[in-house]
């Protein structure tokens, strides 16, 4: 299927319409499938539509002067999901201690997670974060490298066990995973994508959904990433992309797209599809208009 892209004059107007068209697939799955699952990322632009994403909700339930549910409008154009049949998940994350600003899920949570869980009903074992570095390297006979190495591997597991457990009750295509309605990821300026980095074996592994990260080119060097494989099970995916750092990056993926000449190990973004849309949210800058 051919990718198709949407292009906004800003940042702002590229979170906003993401957000609205999120809540809609949302309230879909959940209407269709009794379940929805949705893969975020960090970075500006991925919080970014997570905070456009609470500005919806929350208007919304001020709107109605009640609660969500599962069906009726909640303002203009918005349909709220059932928040309890929704599951969210990382594609990524930095291998940190839990509550370190710079992780994905606490950036998340101060801009929507907490207002769901608190607010509209979304049980908090529904948002699926990747585990934290807590004790990764603390007393013990091994080096602190080792020990390092041995935690995050024990990480990916434990994440990769709770994708399988929860495929067991909202199957996908691979019996490893579940449905992933839509996922989110931002492109590096190095065509990377959650961490999945150019020249590691990351964007070349096979027969994992969760890989651990030690040598990140990017600070911190230890992280958690979903695979390849694990991304192309996507029923949407989602680039989200805003920022003229990102132009050259945007341009070359999108050709050897278009032009069949993917490489992973090159630019890990051009071998990542949705299995029925891939969609490129662009602002100008990134898809080289300033």
């Amino acid at each position: 299927m051919t990718d198709e892209a949407r292009l906004f004059s800003d940042r702002d107007s590229l979170c906003r319409d993401a957000a609205h068209e999120l809540l809609r697939i949302l309230a879909d799955a959940v209407r269709d499938r009794g379940a929805a699952s949705a893969v975020l990322t960090g970075g500006g632009t991925g919080t970014g539509i997570l905070t456009a994403l609470s500005d919806l909700v929350s208007a919304a339930s001020d709107a109605s002067g009640s609660l969500d549910s599962p069906s009726g409008l909640r303002g203009p154009d918005v349909r709220m999901p059932d928040w309890s049949r929704v599951h969210l998940w990382w594609g990524d994350e930095r291998f940190l201690p839990a509550g370190d600003p710079d992780r994905n899920e606490q950036q998340a949570e101060e801009a929507l997670l907490r207002g769901l869980v608190t607010l509209h009903g979304m049980p908090s074992a529904n948002i699926h974060r990747m585990p934290a570095a807590d004790g990764a390297a603390g007393a013990g006979t091994m080096p602190a490298d080792a020990q390092m190495t041995e935690s995050i591997m024990t990480a990916a597991e434990a994440y990769a066990s709770e994708l399988a457990g929860h495929a067991r009750v909202d199957p996908g295509l691979d019996g490893r995973l579940p449905v992933f309605d839509v996922v989110m990821l931002g492109v590096g300026p190095d065509a990377h994508v959650a961490s999945l980095f150019p020249g590691l074996p990351g964007p070349l592994t096979l027969g994992e959904t969760v890989i651990a990260v030690e040598d990140s080119p990017k600070p911190p060097p230890w992280r958690l990433s979903l695979t390849v494989e694990a991304l192309n099970t996507a029923e949407r995916l989602w680039f989200v992309v805003a920022g003229a750092d990102k132009a050259e990056a945007v341009a070359a993926v999108r050709r050897a797209r278009d032009d069949e000449t993917t490489d992973a190990a090159r630019w890990p973004a051009s071998v990542v599809s949705g299995r029925h849309a891939t969609l490129w949210w662009l602002d100008g800058a990134a898809a080289g208009q300033d």
